[in-house]
């Protein structure tokens, strides 16, 4: 069956999103944010950020690299962003090509939530590309809200990202998620339906 690629910004939805289209659409969720935690649980991944981007992310209280400062810490110097991206993008892009040669040869569609999908330049991967998006202030009080982030981190990774204007000029469908939880899931419903119509 037929890839979809679901992208948008963060506190967008997508997750949301694509979880309530899984309901509708039989198929296997890749989520991309999931795959990046796993990646960098992994020692030899761990070494490699400490590498690039120092030994400073270490909690004081386990060895570990602190999540929390790491954030702070690329949010602030894109150099650093793009290092981090450069380590970990690519491991995550080698698990979700592999699914996607899986689920082409199965009566299955593989439905993967991938953030960056439209910044790491893979939408020519997928057989068709959702955006979720809302207006900037419900991105921004969702991140604060249900992320417990600061306003000013809120607004440091939203710029981080590709603007949701232009994904949303790229996509070949769009989701709004302004509406009530009840909304998104008759958008899921509906574009459920539309994809079995068109692709099986």
């Amino acid at each position: 069956m037929p890839v979809l690629g679901i992208t948008g910004g963060i506190g967008t939805g997508k997750s949301t999103f694509t979880r309530q289209l899984n309901n509708w659409l039989p198929g296997k969720l890749f989520d991309a944010d999931a795959i990046a935690r796993e990646v960098m649980g992994e020692p030899a991944v761990e070494q490699e950020v400490l590498a690039g981007i120092g030994s400073a992310l270490i909690g004081s209280d386990n060895g570990l690299i602190d999540r929390t400062r790491l954030r702070d810490v690329v949010f602030r110097d894109s150099r650093l962003r793009h290092k981090l991206e450069n380590i970990v993008h690519p491991l995550i892009r080698l698990r979700w090509v592999g699914l996607a040669e899986e689920f082409r040869q199965k009566p299955e569609w593989l439905l993967a939530d991938i953030p960056l999908l439209f910044e790491t330049g893979e939408e020519t991967e997928f057989d068709t590309i959702a955006v979720v998006a809302c207006s900037l202030a419900t991105q921004r009080a969702r991140i604060v809200s249900q992320r417990g982030l600061s306003a000013e981190m809120a607004d440091r990774i939203i710029e981080a990202q590709q603007s949701l204007a232009v994904k949303v000029a790229r996509a070949k469908h769009v989701i709004w998620s302004d509406s009530p939880l009840a909304r998104l899931e008759e958008q899921a419903q509906i574009f459920a339906g539309y994809l079995i119509e068109c692709y099986g």
